[in-house]
């Protein structure tokens, strides 16, 4: 009795303690910091582990040290290379004939999250894409953690902010500093965590949501650092200065490089199409020994490419054994996601790309024009460039040479030409690889901006019910006697079979100029907008366009497009003032005043 007594008694207290904690976020955007701060310190220990973890497969499948990355091991067992992905694909492969046979959905990442679901990301989704993250990457297949790092980052910090009932956009902040601490932890670099949240996960740069990412991304790599270091750090102690006359070429690798990543983009679902007639099983099994073939001749093309690329950074390379690499790593990439491995392009991208400059360094001291360009800051551009044209942000990729630098002279060359790759990419193809591939899927996002808010706000959400409906055999006098001027704005004709047949206006019906003649004709030859009328699914910004193009006032609301039956109608002045109403919710954190 006691102990039951006691219990009830815990449960109240934690409830109020947990109400009062609601109350204190929802009253200030300053109490999101702590919150951040324990994302950040939580999401920091995740990565850690998974990292951990991945480098413990690889020592025990490939048989290598454990202070040594996959990637830059000179050799690895054949046997071994077509065996390992091949049943790393298998399971994952059965994992998806799984969730199709049960008609699971699909799990949503945290760009499409924070775009169309105000924040709300399940936490069971992001362990099981967090898990098959770690089974394609220990397995060896060409991808990155980095998708599974933000997945489970950003899963977790949706959770708590669920739990606490935060408001959509304190909601969608707090998943990006989940977002922003993976990042930083996996690569030591706070600052650009930060600007990877602002840029691809938020969508915005925000003075109010500042304070709370940039804690989060500090715990988060202060944690990993403490723990067992950043799994992606990167650092390059000497690079030499940039001169005037070398910002030419450098623009111009920047577009070469604009001009892969479109191609690279474009290719993805054309190496999908290959996979589309196997059985969804044996996709991966299939993918994966490709890869594994690929890794017989060089090894740089398995997992992420980390050490890879450290250890092409500082050596010596034939021209022909870097293009070698960028092809077979550019194929292993593309076979590993369209086969079905799960996994990111952030590091894979920047390995290509800096092996990309150091080509485009190589050729031009080749071709003997007396312009020497540094090889180290061709690699550095290369990174960030190919980073920008398929990851997105070139803040992110700008500061992430900052802080591998320690150079402003740099990190000024390449923000310049990350510029120039981002206007060029957003121009000519107007997607990143991650909103391409949404766009695949059906989806028209192109950033995290908060739409879904406009998906949301539906005609069916907007329009009224209680429609005004006459016969088309009613006359004029009839109708008059049945509505008073100013009652309504319009009544609906409709015919024998209650379907639509047009819309007369109040003001056209009571005109003057039909005193005379209103009992002899029928309201149906004042009718308008016969063929112009709503559907329930469209949403508010379809309905405006129909309105401008119609030069309508009010329209009927139709119950499908195969049926004529009136089920309510809409105005003009009611969409556009509930449009711009949420259009200011949505914007209102830009300046800091979240809501």
């Amino acid at each position: 009795m006691l102990s039951t007594l006691s219990h009830i008694i815990d449960r109240k207290a934690s409830n109020r303690l947990v109400t009062r904690l609601r109350a204190l976020l929802r009253s200030n955007e300053f109490y999101l910091i702590p919150l951040a701060l324990v994302i950040g310190v939580m999401t920091g220990g995740i990565v850690t582990v998974m990292s951990l973890i991945a480098q413990l497969a690889h020592m025990i499948i490939y048989g290598i040290p454990i202070d040594v990355r996959l990637s830059a091991n000179a050799w690895v067992n054949p046997v071994i290379a077509l065996i390992a992905p091949a049943l790393g694909g298998l399971a994952l492969g059965l994992m998806e004939w799984l969730r199709r046979r049960w008609k699971i959905a699909p799990a949503v990442d945290p760009v499409e999250a924070n775009a169309l679901r105000g924040g709300r990301l399940s936490m069971r989704d992001s362990i099981v894409v967090s898990g098959q993250t770690l089974v394609s990457n220990g397995s060896g297949a060409s991808v990155g953690l980095e998708a599974g790092y933000t997945q489970i980052g950003a899963g977790v910090a949706s959770l708590l902010g669920q739990y606490l009932t935060l408001r959509r956009n304190d909601l969608r902040l707090i998943l990006g500093c989940g977002a922003a601490a993976a990042i930083a932890a996996a690569f030591g670099a706070p600052i650009t965590g930060a600007f990877y949240a602002c840029e691809l996960i938020v969508g915005v740069y925000s003075v109010g949501s500042a304070a709370p990412i940039l804690a989060a991304s500090l715990a988060g790599a202060l944690t990993s650092q403490y723990l067992a270091g950043a799994p992606y750090s990167l650092e390059i102690q000497k690079v030499g200065a940039v001169g005037f006359e070398q910002y030419i070429a450098l623009f111009v690798l920047a577009l070469v490089v604009a001009g892969i990543g479109i191609m690279v983009m474009r290719a993805s679902p054309a190496v999908e199409r290959l996979f589309v007639r196997i059985p969804v099983w044996l996709r991966p099994v299939i993918g994966g020994v490709c890869v594994g073939a690929m890794a017989i001749v060089t090894p740089q093309v398995l997992a992420a490419g980390h050490g890879a690329m450290l250890l092409d950074l500082h050596r010596e390379m034939a021209l022909g054994m870097i293009a070698t690499i960028i092809v077979l790593k550019l194929a292993a990439c593309l076979i590993s996601l369209a086969s079905g491995f799960r996994g990111g392009l952030f590091f894979a991208s920047l390995f290509i790309g800096s092996l990309l400059g150091k080509l485009f360094a190589g050729l031009l001291a080749l071709a003997g024009h007396g312009l020497a360009l540094d090889p180290m800051v061709a690699m550095l551009t290369g990174m960030a460039t190919l980073g920008v044209a398929i990851v997105g942000g070139p803040l992110t990729m700008s500061f992430l040479v900052l802080e591998m630098t320690r150079s402003v002279d740099v990190t000024a060359v390449v923000l310049a030409a990350c510029i120039v790759t981002s206007v060029c990419v957003r121009v000519l193809f107007g997607h990143s690889f991650s909103t391409w591939r949404l766009h695949l899927r059906g989806e028209t996002i192109r950033s995290a901006n908060d739409v879904g808010w406009l998906r949301n706000l539906t005609v069916e959400r907007l329009m009224r019910s209680d429609v005004a409906k006459v016969p088309t055999t009613t006359s004029i006098a009839a109708c008059r006697r049945e509505f008073a001027l100013g009652t309504r704005q319009a009544v609906v004709v409709v015919n024998n079979s209650d379907d639509y047949c047009g819309l007369v206006s109040l003001p056209d019906l009571f005109s003057g100029e039909l005193d005379s003649i209103a009992d002899e004709i029928q309201v149906v030859e004042l009718a308008k907008y016969f063929e112009v009328a709503l559907l329930p699914e469209m949403n508010v910004k379809t309905a405006m366009k129909i309105f401008d193009d119609s030069g309508a006032e009010v329209l009927a609301v139709l119950e499908s497009e195969n049926s004529r039956k009136v089920i309510g109608f809409l105005t003009e002045s009611f969409a556009r003032r509930r449009y711009v109403e949420e259009i200011d919710q949505a914007t209102r954190g830009v300046l800091g005043a979240l809501s």
